[in-house]
């Protein structure tokens, strides 16, 4: 019977189907012909065909992740669809601040900038490392051939931005360090070089807290505000290799708001084990860190005309992302060093990141963030199909939203918790409506630095970890001096009501300590910033943000008008 046909297609009894039709009859039957459907955007790895005759080509899973090294296949850098875009780096010079690079190595040569490069370690023009007999001044070497190795030349492997110049600024190569050295490192030729990369900071031992000195914060705010004619200098950092043991938010210069800080995954999206975690952390790349395998490491050149597969730490993952921001810039050259992170948040994926502590959490406005991996991982392909068509964001303002500077006593067991309350400087020239970055500049000391715990929850309800125990750190006599900790948790939120701050001891052994200032400093724009964006994804980040900015505008317009009309009754 025809009842019968239609129960056989369904997979339903004849009897539950004439209960369930109850009065009603089939009249007819068509056989349904299947056909296609694709998801839109949707990356296949069987579909990626690059050639290239480079012999680590095949090893650089991070450009192009097909399983290599027992690797997950999809999770990479996307570099494939940004070249089959065309774009390669071409025009844009990116500068490696290291131990100096060997620019005489055949796969570094024909990209070396010489013009913009320069040793502060011996105050020479050329940044050549120096030799040892176990080759240690090789980082800043493997570094650049991560961003700017040529492609097509039996050498090595392939550069993220293959076309790019790359130019070595030598600086780290000497007894101490000075503030005059970074300073000039960090302000060398800044309408010449784009973007500046760093693999180094403070000594990652889980009990140092240090940043630029003097000399090289105004440097580095010169940089932002006046190199690449006025479009900003692009400050490239790694997170750092502190582990479990450290937190990156108690180094200045990956914390700061001028920088990129950049964390790592390794090839299957788990963390590495050096991977320090943080709330100022913008977004990842990848390097190794957990696996034996010998073809798990990053891929690159090395000293002497050498090639390796054995870089890794947060080192490597910072130059991979500068390879990625130089395609961006190629895409669009006039992106501000704000725009790139704007671009960083909305195109970073989460694809199959993981990690064993942190959750992947959810903003007020609805942005996904890790407090390790910060955004995700940087999209290659992504990022330059927004650049190409990004406008400028508005102008930046500051708020200090308010300051408590009265002492507060900090027990073992108990948790000091104290609010501000803002308006976000609403009805002034520098209200902040829409936040970029969150300071929180705190002036803290305890009967032991490692074990404080410090938090701060937004009145949208994002809760950014400030300060993590640090084991090592056995501190009792310096504390925390007027020390910005920064979050870039709340990107997007509206700032505008009441912030939480939460500080605490975390160990078995009883603590004391005081807490005698907080300032909460608000940084962001006073328009919307993507509201004006085009939008030709509907189901990504910049879609939903442009929606929900859309909805406040409009909300907060009808609020005025009403107010307008009960004013003037």
């Amino acid at each position: 019977s025809l009842l019968s046909k239609v129960s056989l297609m369904m997979g339903i009894n004849t009897r539950t189907l004439s209960g369930q039709l109850g009065c009603y009859f089939v009249k007819n039957v068509l056989d349904q012909e299947g056909f296609g459907r694709q998801k839109r955007g949707y990356r296949s790895i069987d579909e990626i065909y690059i050639k290239m005759t480079d012999p680590l080509f095949s090893k650089q899973w991070y450009l192009i992740n097909t399983g290599q090294a027992d690797g997950t296949p999809g999770l990479d850098l996307n570099v494939a669809e940004a070249w089959g875009l065309g774009y390669t780096g071409r025009g844009i010079t990116i500068a490696i601040m290291d131990d100096g690079i060997d620019y005489l190595h055949p796969d570094l040569a024909s990209n070396y900038n010489a013009e913009a490069s320069f040793d502060f370690s011996s105050n020479d023009p050329y940044p050549y490392p120096r030799y040892t007999n176990d080759w240690f001044n090789s980082h800043g070497t493997r570094c650049a051939g991560e961003v700017s190795a040529a492609a097509n030349n039996n050498i090595c492997g392939v550069g993220v931005a293959y076309n790019s110049k790359v130019a070595g600024i030598r600086m780290l190569d000497q007894p101490f360090m000075t503030d005059i050295i970074e300073a000039s490192s960090i302000s060398h030729m800044p309408q010449v070089i784009d973007i500046y990369s760093a693999s180094w900071g403070p000594t990652d031992d889980g009990k140092t807290v240090d940043g630029p000195r003097e000399l090289t914060l105004q440097a580095m705010a010169d940089g932002v505000n006046k190199g690449r004619g006025r479009k900003g200098s692009i400050y490239v950092w790694a997170s750092g290799d502190g582990g479990s043991y450290d937190d990156c938010n108690c180094d200045g210069y990956a914390s700061s708001m001028w920088t990129i800080s950049i964390n790592s995954a390794i090839n299957d999206g788990r963390t590495a084990l050096y991977d320090e975690s943080c709330s100022s952390t913008l977004a990842s790349t990848f390097s190794n860190g957990r696996k034996r395998n010998p073809e798990a490491g990053v891929a690159t050149t090395d000293l002497y005309g050498n090639c390796t597969l054995r870089h890794s730490g947060t080192s490597a993952a910072a130059p991979e992302a500068a390879g990625v921001f130089a395609l961006a810039l190629e895409a669009n050259p006039n992106l501000t060093w704000r725009d790139m992170q704007h671009l960083s948040v909305l195109t970073s994926k989460r694809n199959q990141l993981h990690d064993e502590v942190h959750q992947w959490r959810r903003n007020g406005v609805g942005l996904e963030f890790n407090h390790l991996f910060g955004y995700g991982v940087l999209d290659a392909g992504g990022m330059v199909k927004m650049a190409k068509e990004w406008k400028t964001v508005p102008e930046r303002f500051h708020c200090v939203a308010g300051s408590l500077q009265d002492v507060h006593k900090i027990q073992s067991g108990g948790k000091l918790i104290l609010t501000i309350s803002t308006d976000s400087c609403q009805g002034k020239d520098n209200f902040v409506r829409y936040l970029e970055h969150v300071q929180a500049v705190v002036t803290v000391n305890g009967s032991r630095r490692g074990d404080l715990n410090i938090n701060m929850t937004s009145p949208m309800g994002t809760k950014s970890i400030l300060l993590s125990c640090r084991p090592r750190d056995d501190d009792a006599k310096v504390g925390f001096d007027k020390w910005p900790f920064m979050t870039t948790h709340t990107w997007g939120e509206d700032p505008r009501g009441t912030w939480v701050l939460e500080v605490g001891f975390q160990g078995d052994e009883p603590q004391r300590g005081a807490l005698k200032e907080w300032t909460l400093m608000l940084h962001g724009t006073q328009s919307a910033p993507y509201i004006d964006q085009i939008v030709r994804n509907y189901q990504s980040k910049l879609a939903m943000s442009k929606k929900e900015e859309l909805e406040e505008e409009l909300d907060e317009a009808v609020e005025r008008s009403l107010k307008s009309l009960l004013s003037k009754n």
